[in-house]
């Protein structure tokens, strides 16, 4: 009998790990279905107030997710139309003029170490060899027009899969009541009631998070365009607005990426434009840090910013940019699932066993 029962538990243990295997293999297969059905939900989550708004007022719900879908994707294309051909083209000069920029911040850096003295230019010319580093800088560049149709290619395929997210994440807001009851009926009682009073919660961190962070975005985008145009760098000041308004979705890390052009095109300008772009941001960077993201993130994500920096670090380490993007919300609604079924059951048990410990103790003798 022992024997059998060995037998019987090495098998399912067997069976266990290729299940567990074949699982792995799977999920790796299907990742980029997981990525496109994770961004679904964010959309999903961003728009379902809108969505809901509408509902309450007697508009039937597939219509109102129709109709906040129409409105947006008619807005994005508006925009643009207006704002997208300067944007592509000051991008595109700021791409072919890279090595003339790299030529004038070398000559720049020669000339202001000459002014230091001899050594120090020894130095600097030791340091960096300045014709490598201008024949890498034009080899880059060649490389990236050539490569410029697998740009296109993967700009087109990530075009689709978020027009496919879209359709998906219209889906899942049309129906969500069907979808969300068909998912929670696999947990048994209470675990599915307790899992579905966590929707809106969790729906309101994650769509609450991405709209925040969209509205920052859109502020220093316009903010740095404007402020650019009148520091002289008319010529780019869209291009490296656009930037820094697409790289300020990626919090903590985003700002100092969208900085990076701007720098470069300012060393190039010479002259005190350099400080005066640097200033700029960092005025963003501590207006963002301290006042836009606790007003408009923050308080909808309900999370510490160290957490908030580890999950963007994480979801760059195994997604990539788009990790960056989509991490952050789902690292905020697991958070709203923890908070509600584990740290507030916790908090309030500790509570009532203190007051019943408290309650049980015995009163003192009394001296006649």
């Amino acid at each position: 009998m022992k024997s059998e029962r060995r037998i019987s538990f090495s098998l399912s243990s067997l069976l266990l790990i290729l299940a567990s295997v074949f699982l792995l293999i799977l999920l790796w297969q299907i990742q980029g279905l997981i990525i496109l059905l994770m961004i679904s939900v964010v959309l999903a989550a961003s728009i379902v107030p809108i969505v809901n708004w509408a509902e309450t007022k007697q508009v039937p719900r597939w219509l109102a997710v129709v109709l906040v879908y129409l409105t947006l994707i008619a807005g994005l294309t508006g925009f643009g139309l207006v704002i997208g051909p300067a944007v592509v083209d000051q991008i595109t000069l700021l791409v072919r003029q890279s090595p003339v920029f790299a030529e004038k911040i070398i000559g720049i850096t020669t000339n202001l170490a000459g002014r230091l003295g001899a050594d120090t230019s020894n130095f600097i010319e030791q340091l960096i060899d300045t014709q490598s580093l201008s024949s890498w800088v034009i080899r880059s560049s060649q490389q990236l027009i050539l490569r410029s149709y697998g740009i296109t290619r993967g700009i087109v395929g990530g075009v689709a899969s978020l027009v496919l997210a879209l359709f998906i994440s219209g889906y899942m807001v049309a129906d969500s009541k069907t979808l969300i009851h068909s998912l929670i009926q696999f947990f048994p009682y209470p675990w599915n009631q307790r899992l579905a009073a966590q929707v809106n919660p969790i729906s309101q961190r994650m769509g609450g998070y991405i709209r925040g962070r969209i509205l920052v975005s859109a502020i220093l985008g316009i903010v740095t365009t404007t402020v650019l145009g009148f520091l002289g760098l008319q010529d780019f000041a869209i291009g490296l607005g656009a930037i820094a308004g697409v790289t300020n979705l990626i919090p903590f890390l985003g700002p100092i990426l969208g900085a990076i052009p701007a720098l470069i095109v300012a060393l190039a300008k010479g002259g005190f434009i350099v400080v005066w772009v640097l200033l700029l941001y960092g005025i963003i960077q501590n207006v963002e840090t301290y006042i836009l993201d606790p007003l408009l993130v923050g308080s909808s994500v309900g999370i510490h910013p160290l957490y908030q920096l580890l999950s963007v670090l994480g979801g760059v380490q195994v997604l990539g940019i788009i990790g960056a993007l989509i991490v952050p919300p789902w690292f905020a609604g697991v958070a709203a699932l923890v908070e509600n079924l584990y740290l507030q059951p916790k908090l309030i048990a500790e509570q009532q066993g203190e007051i019943s410990t408290s309650g049980d103790g015995v009163s003192p003798p009394q001296v006649n």
